[in-house]
């Protein structure tokens, strides 16, 4: 998940069980080249086995979350919300 006030880099948030972490797509000349995972402030990191799905879905879906950053970050399009379950 994105919130509606985010800066760059970047990132998407991943939730599960009260606990939350963030992934930062790392981007070189247009191109995604890696994926950073950071802690949140104030909130208890994912857990390994939650954390290890989400940098998959991330890796997987790098450059669909990068054009939904960019349309509602940039071009100030409306996106729509999609919630992701195992």
């Amino acid at each position: 998940m994105f919130y509606s006030n985010e800066h760059e880099p970047i990132h998407v948030h991943g939730k599960h069980q009260g606990a939350e972490s963030k992934a930062e797509i790392i981007i070189e000349d247009g191109k995604v080249i890696g994926i950073q995972i950071k802690s949140v402030k104030g909130k208890k990191p994912l857990t390994a086995n939650s954390l290890k799905d989400f940098k998959y879905f991330i890796e997987t879906h790098a450059d669909d979350i990068v054009q939904k950053w960019i349309d509602y970050f940039v071009l100030h399009k409306q996106i729509a919300c999609e919630n992701v379950e195992r």
